[in-house]
């Protein structure tokens, strides 16, 4: 099998009740309907974009984590010298299944290990994974899912941090606001600059770990994991369908062809242990 066989595009689905990401959304306030253009309006239609870093980190994450359970060690993301905020931290992420970043490469055409091969370093050394930000719509019509896109509804939540003291009568102290996106269902876009086998395995592997802990709170997405944000079920959609099937994946109306059917029973018993035989070979190498 050739790494042609699979496309350099794969969509993971992601769905989640809310879904608060520290780096806040991006919202097409000019888009909202009948003129309300306040954020808390329950009548507007207000669209938008998720960024892709706290995606990218939960992603990541999951993937280091995977390699970590095959016996392997995951680079670092920071730099050895970098100013850590705790003294001890970078020692104490070494022990617990990191290497320091870039020890992997033996010489300047080395890959390293995967995690350096697909995210990259700095400098001239540029990941083999590009990840795309969300975009949402609340209107389902509107959404294109082969283009990575999510029904969702953009909400403001307000948070109000009261005093505990009795005598203060619950007398607000400061009030919190929080971009938040509700009932997200969609999929996120991921591109491979250059597909091998190590790296779907890789892939596939860590979306099924994030969606088995999911209610772990080093697992969840976003900014706001500890109020009930970010727990999220997510699958790689079978990367053998067409644009056709992937549309059909999130027709709620319609179950699977007995084409998809058959796609799925070929992943599952010919493509996917291959990649993972050739990524359980890359985790050993390093």
């Amino acid at each position: 099998m050739t790494e042609i066989d699979i496309d350099r595009d794969v969509f993971v689905r992601i769905r989640t009740d809310l879904l608060v990401v520290g780096d806040s959304i991006m919202t097409d306030r000019h888009h909202a309907s009948n003129g309300n253009y306040e954020d808390n309006d329950p009548q507007n239609q207000i669209g938008g974009i998720i960024p892709a870093f706290s995606l990218s980190g939960w992603l990541r994450h999951g993937m280091e984590k995977v390699v970590q359970e095959r016996d392997g060690t995951a680079c670092h993301p920071g730099e050895a010298n970098a100013n850590f905020r705790k003294d001890g931290v970078y020692n104490r992420d070494l022990d617990a299944g990191y290497h320091e970043k870039g020890v992997c490469l033996e010489d300047d055409d080395d890959d390293g290990c995967v995690i350096l091969d697909l995210f990259g370093g700095f400098g001239n050394r540029p990941g083999k994974f590009m990840r795309r930000p969300i975009q949402f719509s609340p209107v389902r019509s509107s959404v294109d899912y082969t283009r990575g896109q999510a029904e969702g509804h953009y909400r403001r939540i307000n948070r109000n941090v009261v005093s505990r003291n009795e005598e203060d009568n619950r007398e607000p102290l400061r009030n919190a606001e929080l971009d938040a996106v509700g009932n997200l269902d969609g999929c996120w876009h991921l591109s491979f600059r250059e597909t091998k086998p190590e790296f779907v395995a890789l892939l596939a592997e860590a979306i099924d770990f994030l969606d088995e802990h999911q209610t772990d709170f080093m697992h969840q997405l976003g900014g706001a994991r500890n109020f009930g944000g970010g727990i999220v079920d997510c699958d790689l959609v079978n990367p053998l369908y067409n644009e056709t099937e992937l549309r059909r994946v999130f027709d709620r109306g319609k179950g699977n062809t007995n084409k998809m059917d058959d796609k799925d029973e070929k992943w599952e018993t010919e493509y996917l242990p291959e990649f993972q035989a050739a990524l359980a070979e890359r985790v050993e190498e390093v």
